[in-house]
């Protein structure tokens, strides 16, 4: 299991470094396995200026590349040599200047270097979005707004940029008390308070999920050995869109892949405070009701990956009020109530499922 230092100290505030945490979990029987280092942008942008392009003419012994002159600040202006197409003078660009490191996506780096191209010397690298870790677009070099950003400033300055620890616990089975940056912050607290160590634990306040307004869904649990407990929240004018940054690095930190907003925040909260919750497309659960119960044997149901499954009549079923499946409780949702980019209402489900069901899932 990953924690993310970060993260950790959103529920607990205390004075003591990464490795000091480390030392206090595994005392406790949470055995830390190894601690890495996280950065958003992988080199942090180090060495990355912003520049001006004085001019951009062609190379002489090269159609596909120009020769510019490029003001970094300070005084200096540089000789780049640079292939991408939309390169024009008068740009405000992000500029690696000699001696960055610019790393690919698996970690690996090259170092930018003084060199000779075409037998013109070329002394930075005017840098596109991908090859900075912005994003995967190598559509050309960036071009930045001259009104925002200042010519010399460091790149760096102009982003929030995430860096972080993130600790590798051995959880046991025994253990699922501690599975969120939530129990582990917990725990923590208890050993330090007991040590005579400084530190603030922040609880969990359910002040925040109170809401307003009314809407028609109704909830019917038919079988409570199997759901003791099931509770639901309707989420209206709901834009489905890219996560922002914070979230996005939260989950990169310990090895998720940002979906998207709605998916993003139920992996959030799992993460966050143990709690598992599933969002459904609320206009597709015919007649605005959801039961928890079994269907028949052999009731076909595709799943989110788009595998269509016959079930055996035993697996614990999240169901409209037609009794058409929408989700094998805890284990997997179903394509037919999937949130997609169209969603506009979202029923979100909180539940807790009795462990032993899990034996009869087929």
């Amino acid at each position: 299991m990953k924690i993310s230092n970060n993260w950790l100290k959103d529920f607990i505030k205390t004075e003591l470094k990464t490795e000091r945490i480390g030392e206090f979990l595994t005392d406790i029987g949470l055995e830390v396995e190894g601690i890495e280092k996280f950065e958003s942008v992988k080199g942090s942008l180090e060495g990355i200026v912003v520049g001006k392009v004085l001019t951009c003419e062609k190379h002489p012994n090269a159609d596909k590349l120009k020769k510019t002159t490029v003001d970094v600040g300070n005084g200096k202006i540089l000789n780049i040599v640079c292939g991408a197409p939309n390169v024009e003078a008068g740009q405000t660009v992000p500029v690696a200047v000699v001696g960055t490191k610019i790393y690919d996506k698996t970690g690996n780096f090259f170092e930018i270097k003084e060199a000779k191209i075409r037998s013109e010397v070329s002394q930075g690298m005017i840098c596109a979005e991908d090859e900075l870790g912005l994003s995967d677009d190598h559509g050309g070099i960036m071009v930045l707004d001259e009104t925002k950003y200042e010519v010399g400033k460091n790149f760096a300055d102009y982003f929030e940029l995430t860096n972080d620890e993130v600790l590798e616990i051995g959880l046991t089975p025994n253990r699922t008390d501690a599975m969120s940056h939530y129990g582990v912050a917990r725990d923590l607290h208890a050993f330090l308070s007991t040590n005579q160590q400084k530190s603030t634990f922040e609880k969990v306040s359910s002040e925040a999920l109170n809401s307003e307004g009314s809407h028609n869904f109704t909830l019917e649990v038919e079988n409570a050995e199997l759901c003791p407990r099931y509770i639901g929240a309707v989420i209206e004018e709901v834009k489905v869109a890219e996560s922002p940054s914070w979230l996005k690095d939260r989950l990169k930190a310990i090895g998720l892949s940002p979906i998207n907003n709605i998916v993003d925040i139920t992996n959030y909260i799992l993460h966050g405070y143990g709690q598992p919750l599933h969002a459904f497309d609320a206009d597709k659960i015919a007649d605005s009701k959801v039961k928890v119960g079994t269907v028949k044997k052999g009731t076909k149901f595709t799943t989110l990956d788009g595998v269509e499954r016959t079930l055996n009549g035993s697996e614990v079923m999240i169901k409209d009020g037609k009794d058409h499946p929408l989700c094998i409780a805890g284990v997997f949702g179903g394509a037919q109530s999937g949130v997609s980019n169209e969603t506009k209402t979202i029923f979100l489900e909180s539940a807790y499922f009795n462990p032993g069901s899990g034996k009869k899932r087929g």
